[in-house]
């Protein structure tokens, strides 16, 4: 299997490049900030509480499960459908928080590799925040996806609906993880893509140009 392994920070557009590109080449697209949300979701409702769990815990308590398919993109948790509401305010303004706690880490990674290692797609795109450091550092094709801080932002305050995180919310969110996992600057052996001054096809273009290169 032909794993890419896609970093980057908010307003990159590593989640929208990584899926369409994923379809160009016929892959599996993953998104891994889906499971930090839906978990994030389930402590708001009430479903989980995370404290003192470990990750064996989190495990055999959270029931989630999501699409690969890049054509039929949908998260569940306990079988409900969250696809869209794990992208609400409340949700991203916690799921910092929920993602710096060192149990829920070592449970994403497993969740991460097993659902890839279970994908019958023959390569799968997969987009986080340490999938190229820490997931998969033996990945076939490794890219950290950036541009400029003034271009993510004014992305990212185009993509998020009225009365979610602000600019400098998204900017807080940005460092507080870069204290868990650098995904700023590219590891030795990963390639950089800067999409500061491309369009959104010339990005997932450049994308899978890599991914081929690689396929040669």
């Amino acid at each position: 299997m032909h794993i890419v392994a896609v970093d980057g920070p908010a307003g990159s557009g590593k989640s929208s490049v990584s899926r369409e590109a994923a379809r160009r080449l016929g892959f599996g697209y993953l998104d891994t900030g889906a499971a930090y949300r839906a978990l994030t979701w389930a402590t708001l409702q009430g479903m989980i509480s995370i404290a003192n769990l470990s990750a064996e815990d989190i495990e055999n308590a959270f029931e989630y499960s999501i699409s690969l398919d890049p054509e039929d993109y949908w998260v569940k948790v306990s079988g409900q459908s969250v696809t869209e509401v794990i992208r609400s305010s409340d949700v991203a303004a916690a799921v910092s928080q929920i993602a710096q706690n060192p149990e829920v880490r070592k449970y994403m990674l497993k969740l991460t590799r097993a659902l890839v290692e279970q994908s019958t797609f023959s390569g799968v795109i997969v987009e986080g925040r340490d999938i190229t450091t820490v997931i998969f550092p033996e990945a076939k094709t490794r890219v950290l996806l950036t541009a400029s801080e003034e271009v993510r932002l004014a992305r990212r305050a185009a993509e998020l609906p009225p009365g979610s995180l602000t600019s400098k919310q998204v900017s807080e969110r940005d460092k507080k993880d870069a204290e868990i996992v650098d995904f700023m600057a590219p590891a030795n052996g990963v390639s950089l893509l800067d999409s500061t001054n491309l369009t959104f096809d010339q990005t997932v273009s450049a994308l899978v140009e890599l991914v081929r290169k690689e396929q040669d």
